[in-house]
C-alpha cells in the first residue's frame, strides 16, 4: 500500500485544496469583483487560515490573475469550444454569438469578471491588468478569427471589415451585460438576438442566411469542423 505521506499523494492533495481555493475566489470575485478578493476573505469562506490560503498563491496579485485565468477557462469551455464543432462559417459565427448569450443570462445574478474588471483595472498599469487584457484580447481575436473564416467560406461579403464587425457584435454583448444586469430590462437577451440577426443581415453574402437557417445547436459538425 503506498503511503499517504508520498510526494505524489502529497502534490495532488495541494492540487485538489488549490481548486478548491479558486472556485470560491471565482465566485467572490464574479459578485464583489477582483477587488473584492482578499487571502482574508478566502481563509474565511473555505475555513482554512490565512497562511494556507497565502501557501498557494503568494501575493493578492498571483490570486487574481489565477481568478482571471480560471474564468477564461471556463469561458472558453462553455463559448467557444462548442462552437468549434460546428461548420466553418456562419453556422458556427452563430453559435458562438448563441453560447455567449446563454452564458450572459447566466451572470445577471452574478457578473462578468472581464467587464467588472475593465471598470477596476482600467487605468491601473499591472500584472493583473495586463492578464484581464490577454485573456480579452484572446477571446477578441478568436471571435475576428471566426468573421474571418465567415467570408473565407463566402458566407459574408468579401468586403466585410472584420474588425468592425467584431466591434458590433461585441458591442451587443456588452449592451446586453448592461440591460440585464444593471437594468434588469427582461427582454435584453431577445433584443440582443434581433440586432445579432440584422448585423448578420448586412453583412451576409446574397443566399448566405437562407442556406444555414437551422439552429446551431442541432447542427452536427462534420470531425474536421472540430480542427479546423
Amino acid at each position: 500500500m503506498a503511503d499517504s505521506s508520498s510526494p505524489v499523494r502529497t502534490l495532488h492533495k495541494g492540487q485538489q485544496t488549490r481548486a478548491t481555493i479558486l472556485e470560491a475566489a471565482l465566485t467572490l470575485a464574479s459578485h464583489m469583483g477582483l477587488e473584492g478578493l482578499s487571502i482574508g476573505a478566502l481563509a474565511e469562506v473555505t475555513g482554512m487560515s490565512k497562511s494556507g490560503v497565502f501557501a498557494h498563491f503568494g501575493s493578492r496579485d498571483e490570486l487574481q490573475i489565477a481568478v482571471v485565468r480560471e474564468y477564461h477557462h471556463k469561458f472558453e469551455e462553455e463559448v467557444f469550444y462548442p462552437a468549434l464543432r460546428e461548420p466553418r462559417g456562419l453556422p458556427r459565427l452563430r453559435a458562438l454569438f448563441d453560447n455567449w448569450v446563454r452564458r450572459v443570462a447566466v451572470e445577471i445574478d452574478s457578473g462578468c469578471i472581464y467587464i467588472s474588471g475593465a471598470v477596476e483595472f482600467d487605468d491601473r498599469p499591472g500584472p493583473v491588468r495586463d492578464a484581464l487584457v490577454d485573456m480579452v484580447q484572446t477571446r477578441q481575436d478568436a471571435l475576428e478569427r471566426a468573421i474571418r473564416i465567415g467570408i473565407e467560406e463566402g458566407h459574408l461579403r468579401p468586403d466585410t471589415d472584420p474588425a468592425q464587425m467584431l466591434f458590433e457584435v461585441h458591442g451587443l454583448i456588452l449592451a446586453l451585460h448592461h440591460d440585464a444586469r444593471f437594468l434588469r430590462h427582461p427582454g435584453a437577451v431577445d433584443r440582443a438576438t434581433v440586432a445579432f440577426r440584422r448585423v448578420l443581415e448586412n453583412y451576409a453574402a446574397p443566399g448566405a442566411l437562407q442556406e444555414s437557417t437551422a439552429p446551431t445547436r442541432k447542427r452536427t459538425a462534420p470531425a474536421r469542423a472540430a480542427r479546423s
